[in-house]
């Protein structure tokens, strides 16, 4: 399995992106995924995942209202729209898929970094004016 992400820009405050991730080679029926982002010398942070056991979206606080994720069952890719984005929201953003089906609960709670998940390449959003 690879994601392939696409959305990545420039652009300025208040403006809106939207993130795409692309599955090949695999299917994510039964995966957890979520976007993720990185800010140099700073750990990764989760965004918004949807469980695979129930279909729930999560968001984290610092973004709750301003970012919703979706996916595409047809064609399986999965989204991230970003609204009234801020300087803040800087940062190289991930899309990642866990196969651990035993997992349950909150996915952003989930340890994503623990080398099961499948990552794609990384896209830079910026912000600035």
């Amino acid at each position: 399995l690879q994601l392939v992400e696409s959305g990545g820009d420039l652009v300025q405050p208040g403006g809106s992106l939207r993130l795409s991730c692309t599955p090949s080679g695999g299917t994510l029926d039964y995966y957890h995924i979520g976007w993720f982002r990185q800010v140099p010398g700073q750990a990764r942070e989760g965004v918004s995942c949807i469980s695979s056991s129930d279909g729930s979206i999560y968001y984290a606080d610092s973004i709750k209202g301003r970012f919703t994720m979706s996916r595409d069952t047809a064609n399986a890719a999965f989204y991230l729209q970003m609204n009234n984005l801020n300087p803040d929201d800087t940062a190289v953003y991930y899309c990642a898929a866990d196969p651990r089906l035993r997992l349950t609960g909150p996915c952003l709670q989930f340890s994503w970094e623990s080398g099961v998940t499948t990552w794609g390449q990384g896209s830079q959003v910026t912000v600035s004016s």
